[in-house]
């Protein structure tokens, strides 16, 4: 079933990715196929170390670390020695990124930052001429969606989002042999995630730590005094620099039904659940069940269950693709294919098991997706997930929370994906930013 009426931003989509291909290929022809490819890194703890890791693995001699950049300045001390000692070269350490986006010697950096700063510091690296690989979800919020977009077609560089499984062997059969008619005709997503998080409590106001640059740590939004359950992981959980769980983890097997049935932004989203296990300071919802309907063609749902693990099929994290023949179960780890009894008929295992529900998210799939990446800079291939596509579905999850914030159904334009006729749910499409951090500058 091939992608229809329904992408995003339609017209400019494909203005987008041809002018990627069109920018990967003339930037080939400068930097020649087998040259060295200068990263630079912002964001080092966590899945920030996965992804150093990772290139390092891939790109091997063919990538090069000159630069790295975080607001933690025991974690840039750890992160510094690591790649001196992997490749022989101390990288330029910085906590100030704006700074590392105009460093002559990169040609390319990867975001692994709090959310509410992955499109301004995107944004800022394609104004500098780098390519970008940036890390679920692309945007803090729905403007910014767009504001990616206009960037990527603007300045004609490699966008890459780090939603890895579009580069997994078994999920690419899985979608191929959707597409080909393996299930029939598909009309139902469900994508599921759980997991057993603890309350993060009531913080309390305590001087910054000295190891933490928390004026930059902040970055694009407006300043607040410091309190000790934000950094570095719990800010998911706030409102004020996170999107909570669904564009945490949602945004994954969203993005993988969603291109198992072809389509792009639904016509109506709705939402319900709450933050029901704790009461603390969490104040997204660890409980959300979100629904996306295309005009009667077909529907998609999400389910997450933050602290409770209670699995589906034995998983915290997966798809289920159901069509008018059989259905197919997808993760990361492989594919189950089923006939509309329910019965197994097929079974297909990656071969390497990649981390599903932990913080971190190593594994196979992150070389896959990097490997793209570099293949596409040096004019090769087909980007799996080029910024347009990964707008698509990280606007999905901000609709979701949007539909459960306001309590209501919202109908949406399925060509530019803005809410219709509710001026309160359109209220949250962007943010007020800090004093000269704005991406719309």
């Amino acid at each position: 079933m091939a992608p229809t009426r329904r992408n995003f931003l339609t017209s400019t989509a494909s203005v987008g990715l041809a002018a990627s291909l069109t920018s990967a290929a003339s930037y080939a022809r400068i930097l020649g196929a087998n040259e060295r490819i200068n990263l630079g890194f912002v964001g080092l703890r966590s899945r920030g170390e996965a992804l150093v890791k990772s290139t390092l693995s891939v790109g091997g001699s063919g990538v090069g670390i000159p630069a790295i950049c975080d607001v933690d300045s025991r974690v840039l001390d750890t992160a510094g020695a690591s790649i001196l000692a992997a490749t022989g070269q101390a990288p330029a350490a910085d906590a100030d990124f704006r700074r590392m986006a105009g460093n002559p010697d990169i040609d390319a950096v990867v975001i692994a930052t709090p959310d509410h700063t992955h499109a301004p510091f995107a944004i800022m690296a394609m104004q500098a001429g780098k390519h970008v690989y940036v890390e679920k979800p692309c945007s803090y919020n729905a403007r910014e969606c767009e504001l990616l977009v206009e960037a990527q077609q603007r300045t004609g560089r490699v966008v890459q989002m780090g939603n890895q499984q579009r580069s997994a062997p078994t999920t690419i059969a899985a979608i191929g042999a959707i597409h080909n008619g393996a299930i029939g005709r598909p009309y139902m997503g469900k994508a599921w995630y759980s997991n057993k998080r603890g309350s993060i409590g009531t913080g309390q106001a305590v001087p910054v730590p000295d190891w933490l640059d928390w004026d930059l740590w902040q970055g694009p939004a407006p300043r607040r005094s410091y309190r000790d359950n934000y950094v570095h992981y719990n800010w998911h959980w706030f409102r004020h620099w996170g999107t909570g769980e669904i564009n945490n983890n949602a945004l994954h097997e969203l993005d993988i039904c969603r291109w198992a049935l072809g389509v792009g932004l639904p016509d109506r989203v709705t939402s319900s659940g709450g933050r029901f296990h704790f009461q603390d300071d969490w104040e997204f919802y660890d409980t959300q069940v979100a629904s996306y309907d295309y005009a009667g063609d077909c529907s998609i749902t999400w389910e997450g269950r933050s602290c409770n693990d209670l699995k589906f099929f034995g998983r915290g994290r997966g798809a289920t693709i159901h069509g008018t023949e059989g259905s197919m179960l997808i993760d990361r780890n492989g594919y189950i294919r089923y006939d509309l009894a329910g019965n197994e008929v097929e079974r297909v295992d990656e071969g390497a098991t990649s981390a599903t529900t932990d913080v971190v998210g190593e594994g196979p799939l992150v070389d896959f997706h990097f490997r793209n990446y570099f293949d596409v800079i040096r004019g090769n291939g087909v980007l799996h997930s080029p910024i347009d596509e990964g707008a698509v579905s990280t606007l999905m999850c901000h609709l979701g929370n949007i539909a459960q914030d306001v309590g209501r159904t919202l109908e949406i334009d399925t060509t530019t994906g803005r809410i219709l006729g509710d001026e309160q749910a359109m209220a949250a499409w962007s943010r007020e930013y800090q004093d000269g951090w704005s991406p719309e500058a």
